[in-house]
């Protein structure tokens, strides 16, 4: 089969953007993010012995399909035809797709995190993050709080007065669930917060851990799957980011949560 066949068969739409999980508008980096956070979940070093040769097809099938979305010749002719190259270089059957995910994404520690949150915070970089949070929710402080990077409940008042002075000056529309949004509610999202930071802060504590990239690995792998996961979706747009801008030559991006 073809690359669209293996996507309908294994995604459900013979789509490339619908197999890594983007819209058809996305930019270089947002299509570059979501192969890496959908490519994270099927990785064959991550999957059980029983279910490591689906793993690696899904594996494969991603990697083929950010291989021609990434090219901004095929991706042109992708867009405008519906056809993928199947004879190309970028597809050719003995590519060896670990390797070409490990030079795109290279390992990250908890002190590259802490160093980009120094050069994050209050940037321009940030300001458009918590605009576009915004927006993508219609004010929903939950869920705002939940995807821009590198904060916690300590930052909710700034990210807030931010919000704020962008309404006040026309830039962002006044949401009824941002601007009305319930004391009980505020209070909840706090509460929840404050314990999960407790939980990573003991989970730390139990293990002796530090800042080297061995200790974020066995926080990770102390705590049980649901927080592993999200770890591993922290983990996956750090990556994407610091991997596509370390690169480039470019300042140092990543995303938020270390403190889960």
């Amino acid at each position: 089969m073809g690359l669209l066949q293996d996507c309908q068969a294994a995604f459900g739409a013979a789509d490339l953007y619908r197999a890594l999980g983007v819209r058809r508008e996305a930019s270089p980096e947002e299509i570059r993010r979501a192969y890496h956070r959908a490519s994270l979940r099927v990785h064959p070093d991550r999957a059980e012995p029983d279910a490591k040769e689906e793993a690696t097809r899904l594996f494969q099938i991603l990697g083929k399909a950010y291989a021609v979305l990434s090219d901004a010749e095929q991706r042109a002719v992708y867009d405008e035809q519906g056809t993928v190259d199947e004879e190309g270089e970028a597809l050719r059957a003995e590519r060896d797709w670990q390797e070409y995910w490990r030079l795109l994404f290279k390992k990250i520690t908890i002190k590259d995190i802490q160093d980009f949150e120094k050069n994050y915070k209050d940037s321009e970089q940030e300001l458009a993050d918590i605009k576009s949070a915004y927006m993508d929710f219609e004010g929903d402080m939950d869920r705002i709080m939940e995807s821009v990077l590198c904060v916690d409940y300590t930052d909710e008042p700034r990210v807030k007065k931010i919000i704020e002075r962008a309404i006040d000056a026309g830039e962002l529309p006044s949401y009824k669930a941002f601007v009305k949004e319930s004391k009980q509610k505020m209070t909840a999202r706090k509460r929840r917060a404050e314990k999960e930071a407790k939980e990573a802060e003991e989970s730390r504590k139990e293990l002796g851990l530090g800042d080297g990239e061995d200790d974020l690995k066995a926080l990770i792998q102390s705590r049980n799957k649901d927080r592993k996961k999200e770890m591993d979706d922290f983990l996956a747009q750090m990556e994407a980011k610091y991997g596509s801008n370390a690169k480039k030559g470019g300042k140092k991006t990543a995303a938020k949560k270390g403190k889960k």
